[in-house]
């Protein structure tokens, strides 16, 4: 399978799994009127929602390439991790606010029963197998609006053991810890929010990837048998694509030919690491003596 259908497989996926689970909860919410069942209720009415804006973010960026975009749309896909991440954030303020609310009222008596269990458990079993589905598809396929999505859903396993532990806990006659478990699912959905932000954040500022690829990059240039060093190495993120340009210093008295090879192959060498997209190679002659040690 292709990127293009893998991710918006995921987009499909994480969609309808989303509105199955937000009108699951609503409806035991509704017969509960528990507020960590009304908390993860919110939680998965914003992920449908979020998930309606990521189905269309990956649409969009899974187009071919064409003369406005001749690299492909894949640098839109840190956008739409922060639309992500703004829902996260909504969703996770308003459910911290009507649970620090409800505490401050006294008014938290609730009503659990085993429908409320069920829905929770069902909740992070599915949460689980959403986390391991998207996260392997991420990786595959280097997409941060997939990884933003496996972090959302990673998170909602915790959320759902903490509501679950409010509900158990009403049950048990200590109903405080029904609004105490909707303000700690709300920190944990904005945790998410926070974490989907800073993971993309690179992406758009173009901040250099891990010294470990930099590295990885000298490495495949100074392979060749004809290079006697590599200087000027720099990879900056564009989008979620590492862009890489260098210089290598060979004989001075090669042909522009021979110099040409050397240049294509070191070039494709570097673009077979998954994460780097454009090389842009400069040949030197050693002879000048511009090679500068871990540079």
């Amino acid at each position: 399978m292709d990127r293009r259908d893998a991710v918006r497989r995921v987009g499909v996926v994480v969609l309808a799994v989303n509105l199955l689970l937000a009108v699951a909860k609503g409806a035991v919410w509704w017969t509960s009127g528990s507020y960590a069942i009304g908390s993860e209720a919110v939680n998965s009415i914003a992920d449908t929602v979020y998930s309606i804006i990521v189905l269309a973010g990956l649409y969009v960026t899974t187009q071919p390439p064409d003369f406005e975009h001749p690299h492909g749309h894949e640098r839109i896909e840190p956008f739409v991790s922060l639309f992500v991440a703004a829902g996260v954030l909504a969703a996770g303020g308003t459910v911290f606010y009507r649970s620090v609310m409800t505490l401050v009222a006294g008014n938290y008596a609730a009503v659990a029963g085993p429908w409320a269990v069920g829905v929770l458990v069902a909740s992070a079993v599915v949460k689980f197998g959403l986390y391991r589905y998207c996260l392997r598809v991420a990786n595959a396929y280097n997409s941060p609006a997939t990884t933003a999505t496996a972090l959302d859903n990673r998170n909602d396993i915790l959320t759902a053991a903490a509501a679950l532990a409010g509900v158990l806990g009403a049950a048990a006659g200590y109903p405080l810890l029904d609004p105490l478990a909707g303000a700690f699912v709300a920190l944990g959905i904005l945790y998410t929010g926070y974490e989907i932000v800073s993971e993309n954040i690179d992406y758009l500022v173009g901040a250099a990837p891990p010294p470990e690829l930099r590295e990885e990059i000298r490495k495949r240039a100074l392979a060749h048998p004809d290079v006697h060093g590599a200087h000027d190495v720099v990879a900056h993120y564009v989008g979620p694509e590492v862009d890489v340009s260098l210089h290598i210093e060979v004989e001075g008295d090669l042909t522009l030919q021979q110099a040409h090879d050397i240049e294509s192959t070191i070039a494709a060498d570097i673009r077979d690491i998954p994460e780097v997209d454009d090389v842009f190679v400069h040949v030197d002659p050693r002879e000048l003596g511009e090679w500068k040690e871990n540079e």
